[in-house]
Parts: C-alpha cells; structure tokens; sequence
C-alpha cells in the first residue's frame, strides 16, 4: 500500500506595500499657498495699512507748514518752509502755555487712573478666579455685562451724580470714573484662572504666608496681563473727550484733547490751525511713546520659575 504524500499549499501572496503619498512641501505658510490668494490678501492689507497711517502722514506734514500754507498746496507734502519748530513755540506761549497745562493734566489722569484701575482689576479678576464664594458666577455676569456697556452712556448719569455730590468741576470728577475698568476685571480673572496654578497658592499657604503675600507673588505671573490693561485704559483716558467736557468748565483742569477741540472752535482767531494741528500732533507723542517703553514687558513670559 503506498502512502499518499500532501503536496503544500500554495502560499499566499503579501499585500502590495503602499506608495508613499506627495511630500508636503516645507517651509513658511506663504510658500504653499497660491500666489494670487497671497497677493490678494496682501494688496488688502496694504489698503488697511494706507488707511491707517494716511492720517498720521497728513499730521505730521500739516505740522510742518505755517498757517499760510496749510491750505494752499498739496496736503499730503512739506510746504516751502519748515515751520515745525516755529509751531512748537507758538503752541507753547499760546494764550499763557496753558497747552503745557493740559498736558500735565492728561498724564495725571492717564498714568494715575491707569494705574489705580490695573491694581484694582487684578486684585478683582485675581480674587475671581481664586477664591470660591457664593454668588461668583453671577458678579463675573455683571462684570461681563458692563464691558459690553458704551462709556458714552455712563457720562450723563455720572454727571447728575456728581453734581450732588459737589464733585463737578474738580480733578476727582475725571479721576475717579477714570479707576474703573471692567475689561481688566475680566482679562484678569481669565489670565489668573490660566496662568497662577493652584499648586502655587496651596505651597504658599503651607509655608505661612498670607493671602495678600501670595497675590503679591501671583502679581508676577500676571504682569503681561497688568500691562495690557494699564496700555488700554492708559489710552481709553488719554482719549477721552466727552466725560472731561461735561464734567470740567476750568479750563485749567481739561486734558489736553478738551484743549483742542476749544482752539478749533475759535475758528483760526486768536489761535491758528497751525497751532491747533502742531498740538494734535504733540499730544500723540506720549500714547506712542508708552506702548514702545512697555512693548517688551507685554511680550515677555514671567511663568517660568514661578513653581519649583
């Protein structure tokens, strides 16, 4: 009997490797996109740019010119003469140097209502993030609530306020509007709640310290967020117009855009528009300067280190 040898079966065949898909080309965003889509989006950004800074050209030009070329001319170029420094003196004796005035009145509401507002919003947005009490929920709602709030709308409520409280006509009238910020409440809860971790206040109890040395340690961490708030309200006072104009008739106390806009309405006489247009341009001055000053503070990350 013979015995009956199985012959192997066959053996299956391997799958078929994939191919390797196109590389994605490397390199900044702008090289894989199209180049009219690139070209577009920067033509409209040249255009937002031109917008912008079309105005400042025209200040600045317009400053240089004496009165009797500020009309006449191309508006957008230097006149025959430079006039810049002849304007400057003119402003600064105009009708006693009150314009010296108005500028030291603007850096006081500015710089001391800027900076009262920053600390009392971070202590407010630090207290919100890190504290649990009843009712939290409801007063961040209210803080929201007034950010969505116009400013102008508060003027003529604040203004019969005041004038019962014989306020009116004072350097507080300004000021004291000027400390509230409930943008910076709600920067700062939303920037404490992300950035001073728990594991920090909890070791900071440990060790004996107490609540207001823990948010002085917390203030660190939170600096970029300070300075964002005091630039917006820094800028928010400085640019102010209507509440110093209902609340301030000595014109030794306006800030310097009440100023203005008082010389304007004279109508050239006795004041020119040269004047009027070289103080404009001066009072720009300190905003640009303090966003320069403090670029490198917004930008920068105190984080690291602040837990071991």
């Amino acid at each position: 009997m013979t015995a009956t040898v199985e012959s192997p079966a066959p053996a299956t065949p391997a799958p078929p490797k994939p191919r390797p898909g196109p590389k994605r080309a490397s390199g900044s965003p702008l090289t894989t996109v199209n180049p009219a889509s690139r070209m577009f989006v920067l033509a409209v950004m040249g255009l937002f740019a031109l917008y912008f800074l079309l105005p400042v050209w025209w200040l600045t030009v317009s400053a240089t010119k004496g009165s009797g070329e500020l009309f006449s001319g191309n508006g957008f170029w230097f006149g025959a003469h430079f006039a810049l420094w002849d304007n400057v003196q003119t402003l600064f004796e105009a009708q006693g140097g009150i314009y010296s005035r108005w500028l030291l009145n603007s850096l006081l509401y500015a710089v001391g209502g800027g900076v009262v507002s920053t600390l009392l919003a971070t202590m407010c947005g630090y207290a919100l993030a890190k504290f649990p009490f009843p009712g939290r929920e409801a007063v961040f709602g209210t803080v929201l609530a007034a950010v969505l709030l116009p400013a102008p709308v508060l003027a003529v409520p604040l203004y019969l306020l005041f004038s019962h409280t014989g306020v009116i006509n004072t350097f507080w009238s300004v000021f004291i509007p000027s400390i509230v910020s409930p943008f910076g409440v709600y920067l700062s809860r939303i920037y404490a709640a992300s950035s001073i971790p728990d594991a920090l206040i909890e070791a900071g109890r440990i060790d004996g310290a107490g609540e207001f040395r823990i948010f002085v340690m917390g203030m660190r961490i939170m600096a970029p967020a300070m300075v964002t708030i005091f630039l917006f309200q820094f800028v928010a006072i400085w640019t102010n117009f209507l509440l110093p104009s209902l609340m301030l008739a000595d014109r030794s106390l306006q800030p310097v855009t009440v100023g203005l806009v008082g010389w304007r309405e004279m109508q050239g006489y006795p004041i020119g528009y040269a004047t009027v247009v070289t103080g404009a341009l001066l009072s720009v001055v300190p905003v640009v300067a303090m966003f320069v000053s403090l670029q490198s503070f917004w930008s920068k990350g105190l984080v690291a280190g602040s837990v071991k």
